[in-house]
């Protein structure tokens, strides 16, 4: 493995390691020893779910093609896990909000250790199954966990500035530390142990199974609209009207779809983009230096949220520019440093060495959005349809991203760097709109939105 590869990711190492040490009272958050325990619960299972869903992620494509399918089958499988989630998400997140979260997070091991059974079969119905339930799994882990955070926060009595404690606590573990881990003790798995391309699945599911069993044995339930008469579609008509009527939301989702739709499209090319005439590249060695950057930006993310002057809207302005900036370098060094097409395999090119510093950047950005994001949607998002409207922010993301799935050879690869590109920019105009309207009230209050639900029911029954 060449050096530059070490330096760089040395070098990230050094400086997230000297952030980390070098925190002074400013960058931290004082809380209370009952916070303390019942942050550290929640890390522990995060921590637990995510490395169910990151030792997966690396082997799912190796699997397929070991059991002998081809490119097009592949991408179908990819397809039916985004639709499902697209499909599905809504419905989960409306059932978490109505049956409690604490329910939706268990229904999420359930069904992702479903998920990991299946990948035993070499049928293609049987792994379209899985496909399935992995989307429903996804959505449920990216919106009842952090709804049930939030409501358990302020049930408990905390101040609203410690959820940024978790927030980016949970980042710099279950996205970072947690994914290197996973990635180096899958590759253990399946190379040195020589137990195939299944084994991490396998260990996905014991992983999953231990953070079940600590959320049936220490947590409590939660839930949003209390109310008996409401059914699935009045608890979507309800979180419709809460986006269309409050811009803040509306944005916030806008913002999401457009950055998380650009950060999916950056996972199926960055592997094209490094290795354009076949160049050798250590996949595995790369993936854990993104997650190292993604580290590092959630490390100063965490120094940020704790400074009560800086505001989360203003400083994720220029989050969004400079990840716009850093997809670029794709294209930049296309015109500049155009690859000899002649020249097949060998070390890493110069150009994209310069590409790697890029998206190392890009990760540092996605880093610091997740804490930002989820301290953003515990301010403006309302408590009693949390899960639905969140899941409602990923419908466009999921059609996107298939989109994406289906035309990804149709485009060259510097066509759809460029729209991410775009697309991060166009983010960070929306993220100064919300910046500039972050501090008027809302429009109409959720309990007033409710009562007017209420009181037209009668009239459309007659």
């Amino acid at each position: 493995m060449e050096i530059f590869y070490y330096m760089v990711f040395g070098g990230l190492a050094a400086v997230v390691a000297a952030l980390e040490l070098s925190k002074s009272n400013k960058d931290r958050v004082n809380t209370s020893s009952a916070f303390n325990s019942f942050k550290n619960n929640y890390l522990l299972v995060y921590s637990l779910m995510m490395a169910g869903d990151w030792l997966q992620g690396p082997y799912v494509y190796y699997l397929y093609s070991t059991y002998g399918f081809g490119k097009g089958e592949i991408g179908q499988l990819f397809i039916a896990g985004f639709g499902s989630s697209m499909l599905f998400g809504t419905i989960v997140g409306s059932l978490a909000d109505k049956q409690g979260r604490k329910r939706a997070c268990v229904t999420y091991c359930i069904t992702y250790i479903l998920s990991c059974i299946t990948k035993h079969s070499p049928q293609y119905k049987i792994l379209m199954v899985g496909r399935i339930l992995g989307g429903i799994a996804t959505s449920l882990l990216f919106s009842a966990f952090e709804s049930w955070l939030v409501a358990e926060h302020f049930k408990r009595g905390f101040e609203q500035q410690w959820l940024s404690v978790t927030f980016s606590k949970a980042i710099f573990l279950g996205n970072g530390l947690v994914a290197i881990v996973a990635g180096l003790f899958g590759n253990f798995l399946v190379d040195s142990m020589n137990l195939g391309p299944v084994s991490p699945f396998d260990a996905a599911a014991i992983f999953l199974a231990i953070g079940m069993a600590v959320i049936l044995s220490s947590w409590s339930e939660n839930y949003g609209d209390p109310s008996e008469s409401k059914d699935l579609l009045t608890q979507f008509k309800g979180a419709a009207v809460a986006i269309a009527s409050d811009e803040k939301i509306a944005l916030l989702g806008a913002i999401q779809s457009l950055f998380e739709g650009s950060m999916y499209t950056f996972v199926f090319l960055w592997t094209p983009a490094l290795s354009p005439n076949e160049e050798e590249i250590p996949h595995g060695f790369i993936f854990a230096t993104f997650m190292l950057a993604s580290m590092l930006g959630s490390s100063i993310a965490s120094r940020l949220l704790a400074r009560n002057t800086i505001k989360v809207e203003s400083y994720m302005q220029i989050v969004f520019v400079i990840s716009s900036a850093s997809l670029l370098l794709p294209i930049l060094t296309n015109f500049l440093v155009p690859a000899d097409p002649t020249k097949k395999g060998g070390s890493i090119s110069f150009a994209g060495c310069l590409q790697l510093l890029g998206f190392c950047t890009f990760e540092g950005c996605v880093g610091l959005f997740w804490p930002s994001i989820m301290k953003m949607r515990s301010q403006y998002i309302p408590e009693e349809a949390r899960s639905t409207i969140m899941n409602f922010f990923r419908i466009p993301l999921n059609i996107f991203v298939c989109i994406v799935l289906y035309n990804v050879n149709a485009f060259p690869i510097t066509v759809m760097f460029g729209m991410c590109s775009i697309f991060l920019f166009v983010a960070s105009i929306l993220q100064r709109r919300l910046a500039a309207i972050g501090e008027k009230p809302k429009t109409e209050d959720w309990a007033m939105m409710k009562e007017r639900t209420s009181e037209a029911e009668p009239l459309n029954d007659a």
